[in-house]
């Protein structure tokens, strides 16, 4: 596959996964509106969850890529290559990108009441970017090893696409409301929006289909077009096996 056929196919696989992450991010805008009254530390035991998860499916796919379509399956490489890809992905997406966009957004800077109302309030509590793999390393670091484990023993790439961004979409906004400390208006809901939409495309791409790339064959061929139903999954299509209903699919 030449650079130009993968920055086309990139470019393709960017634009398929928009409707799915601007789907998911209005749930998660939903999500934040349903919960924006609780409170903080309730919002990082959700944090403390939906992240994990998102690591441990990340790491799943990862390795599961790497061990289908790299020439070395040295058990080591691929828990380096698993654990990197996913722990490093799920930060981005969960709290690197979520953090900024409170920051520019201005929501995590507290009122004048509010800062008289909680002044006895835990310092842990004010607006810091929430590193899961240092801070809770002791769940979230073994999240990305179990993800690694199960590659090994059951690789698998195809899952819901739905699933994978409404985890993503969840852990990114529990973060935000970890931090919260203004009301969710128009203005801010639409800032929001474009927060977790970018929390989740971006990372979610460069996972699925940026790295995959690095590893795939140099005479796979990929089709603009496939009938395949297993395109409404996860299916990762830049390296995706066709069966033969895609063969009888194209043939009709």
């Amino acid at each position: 596959m030449s650079v130009i056929e993968k920055v086309k196919h990139i470019g393709a696989e960017l634009k398929g996964h928009a409707p799915f992450t601007m789907v998911g991010a209005l749930l998660g805008l939903g999500f934040m509106l349903f919960f924006k009254d609780v409170s903080k530390p309730t919002a990082g035991v959700m944090f403390g969850v939906f992240h994990p998860a998102h690591v441990l499916l990340s790491a799943m796919v990862t390795a599961s890529l790497f061990r289908l379509h790299a020439k070395g399956r040295n058990f080591l490489l691929v828990l380096i290559v698993g654990y990197v890809g996913s722990i490093g992905v799920a930060t981005l997406s969960d709290s690197v990108i979520p953090f900024l966009g409170e920051s520019v957004l201005g929501v995590a800077v507290p009122t004048h009441a509010a800062i008289h109302a909680h002044a006895d309030e835990d310092q842990q509590h004010r607006h810091k970017l929430h590193i899961g793999f240092i801070e809770d390393w002791y769940i979230v670091n073994p999240a990305a090893v179990l993800g690694v484990i199960i590659a090994c023993i059951i690789p698998r790439t195809k899952f819901p696409h739905t699933g994978h961004v409404l985890i993503s979409t969840w852990a990114s906004s529990s973060h935000m409301l970890m931090n919260m400390e203004t009301a969710i208006t128009l203005t801010i809901g639409l800032g929001m929006f474009v927060v977790l939409f970018l929390a989740v495309w971006l990372p979610c791409c460069i996972s699925d289909i940026i790295f995959p790339l690095l590893f795939v064959k140099s005479d796979v061929q990929l089709k603009d077009v496939c009938v395949c139903r297993n395109h409404a999954l996860h299916s990762h299509p830049h390296t995706h096996e066709h069966t033969d209903e895609c063969e009888k699919g194209e043939q009709s």
